[in-house]
């Protein structure tokens, strides 16, 4: 469509439109599945209300999107996961039960087992 256009304008003697643009990172996440889009929702609606939310994958690979989303709207986010080591766990889990710090932490469905407290989360 967009070469027939450009054909188009240049037969009549008119600039040919700019092609369109490419997709951004973020567009391509949340386009990317029904929940990254209902995630991209609620998400800002949860922050604005001051919520603490955590977010339960069995993939690493989809903490590992999650992260990158995150990352891209500038949400404070820490992650729990079979790599992570026993001192990044304790500080991660030390700030986000920190009022005013953190926003979503991301678990694997393993790390439920290991006995870990977030009393800060809500959501």
């Amino acid at each position: 469509a967009a070469e027939k256009a450009a054909k188009e304008a240049v037969e009549k003697g008119l600039e040919p439109p700019a092609p369109p643009a490419p997709p951004q990172p973020l567009d391509m996440i949340t386009q990317s599945s029904g929940k990254m889009m209902l995630l991209n929702k609620l998400l800002p609606k949860l922050k604005a209300e001051g919520h603490k939310v955590l977010v339960f994958s069995q993939f690493a690979i989809v903490l590992d999107i999650l992260s990158d989303y995150l990352d891209l709207m500038g949400y404070e986010h820490e992650r729990l996961d079979g790599s992570t080591s026993q001192a990044d766990r304790q500080a991660g889990i030390d700030r986000f039960n920190t009022p005013g710090k953190g926003f979503v932490y991301l678990l694997s469905t393993r790390a439920g087992g290991m006995g870990i407290t977030l009393t800060a989360a809500d959501t």
